[in-house]
């Protein structure tokens, strides 16, 4: 059999035609097991915990004025006592209170936490109408900027672009509440099998792992296309370095580059599969592949019994490709890989461009992450993705394409495993996926849901 040749780049330029194509609704992802519990999140549950918690007068009287746009602590509310014990107070307040976890923080004041799949406000809604006072755990920093990357958003911006996919995927929720397990928010070693990546940038400083080349006559750190600069910086460029962007990983040398494709951004199947096996051989948690092409029968022999070694340990993920029309490319298409489609500047639509099923070829998108407006109809420069270029292509630029969401989603499985180093590949799979924000039939990577599932 003759087994393919080119794997063609993913990444979009600015000078993308407009493209069109359908919408798919995916299956919903198979629960998965509980993750062991490594950041206790509360210390109790149940009724047990409201009839003893004698809560002292606080001064309360009429309604909390509570301001939920304000910064908080996700994941939690106070509830704050008017004297006696939660057990004293309304049947309602009682039951509502007995199936969420809470702790006593001082005499009259606990944390209750907030529902899997319900944002902090609606819960508090809820409390409030059995008659419980309760406000956000607001959030109290030092009068600076957490994040100082000029493209982070509330910062001034780069290059006319910021970084809203960020909090689109909740990124910022969940460093938050790593840092509130005591933990920084690194990501596990992650291979990222492209064209390079250039360790002489400004923002991928300090980052990456000398990697292995299996193409060409530079080394892995060296990037004379530009495609693996591009997706290794949105998983780790350095975060909070005051330069450029943030990347979903904030520090470590834990981006481990592996070059398979050449500089005019193609490889093959012997890379491909070359490249796998050295990922898996340095025992990298995770293995992004922003590449892929369309194939008859929608496999490549070869390589799938490289990836069906390599899921027994890292967590696989892939662009699905930039045509609409042409169904999901592979490798994204193999059963034991992630398929991650592109959303736009909507979180409820996919991009014009972004790989979907098709009649030829059904297979389904396991996940979406914003990849970039494109040129679609009304994309904007602004709505495009900030990204890294090799420091020869001027250090910056903006693009799209599934290419680009892909990262960010090996970005969260990276923070996962980091935080919880006993989750298996198939449990941070597992866990990543149904975890997921459902925005019109679309399952939008959630960060924020995602670390704090792997930590239970």
């Amino acid at each position: 059999m003759k087994l393919p040749v080119a794997l063609p780049l993913l990444a979009l330029t600015m000078s993308l035609a407009a493209c069109g194509g359908g919408e798919t609704t995916p299956t919903p992802p198979t629960p998965p097991q509980p993750a062991p519990a490594i950041c206790p999140q509360t210390q109790s549950t149940g009724t047990a915990a409201v009839s003893g918690a004698a809560l002292a007068p606080l001064s309360t009287s009429g309604p909390v004025d509570a301001d939920w746009s304000a910064p908080h602590v996700p994941g939690r509310v106070l509830v704050i006592g008017a004297g006696g014990s939660l057990s004293a107070q309304s049947a309602g307040a009682v039951r509502v209170l007995s199936t969420v976890r809470t702790q006593e923080v001082v005499p009259g004041l606990t944390v209750a936490t907030t529902p899997s799949g319900e944002s902090d406000q609606a819960f508090a809604n809820r409390l409030e109408d059995t008659g419980l006072k309760v406000q956000p755990d607001y959030l109290y920093r030092k009068l600076a900027a957490v994040v100082n990357d000029p493209g982070y958003p509330g910062n001034n911006g780069f290059q006319g672009i910021t970084q809203d996919y960020l909090p689109r995927i909740r990124a910022d929720q969940a460093w938050l509440f790593l840092t509130s397990c005591s933990k920084t928010p690194v990501g596990a070693l992650t291979a990222v099998l492209d064209s390079g990546a250039d360790a002489t940038h400004e923002d991928l400083q300090g980052r990456l792992l000398p990697g292995a080349a299996f193409v060409g006559t530079t080394a892995a750190t060296v990037d004379e296309d530009g495609h693996g600069t591009a997706t290794a910086g949105l998983i780790g460029a350095a975060t909070n370095n005051a330069r450029g962007l943030a990347g979903v990983t904030w520090s470590g040398p834990t981006v481990l580059p592996v070059k398979v494709l050449n500089n005019v951004g193609e490889g093959s199947t012997t890379t491909l599969v070359k490249g796998v096996n050295y990922a898996v051989s340095q025992n990298a948690k995770v293995i992004n592949m922003s590449l892929g092409l369309t194939v008859a029968g929608g496999s490549d022999p070869a390589l799938d019994a490289a990836l069906n070694e390599a899921a027994k340990t890292a967590v696989l993920v892939a662009a699905a490709g930039n045509t609409a029309t042409e169904g999901v490319y592979y490798p994204a298409s193999h059963p034991k890989v992630i398929a991650v489609g592109a959303v736009g500047s909507s979180d409820g639509v996919l991009a014009c461009y972004s790989g979907r099923p098709s009649a030829k070829y059904p297979r389904d998108l396991d996940i979406v992450a914003p990849g970039g407006a494109g040129n679609c109809a009304g994309g904007t420069y602004a709505q495009q993705l900030l990204v890294l270029a090799p420091m020869n292509q001027g250090k910056y630029s903006a693009g799209a394409g599934t290419s680009f969401a892909a990262p960010l989603v090996s970005g969260v499985a990276s923070l996962m495993r980091a935080a919880n180093p006993s989750l298996t590949a198939d449990q941070t799979r597992a866990l990543l996926l149904a975890t997921v924000n459902t925005a019109n039939g679309l399952k939008l990577l959630d960060a924020y849901a995602a670390v704090r599932a792997a930590t239970r």
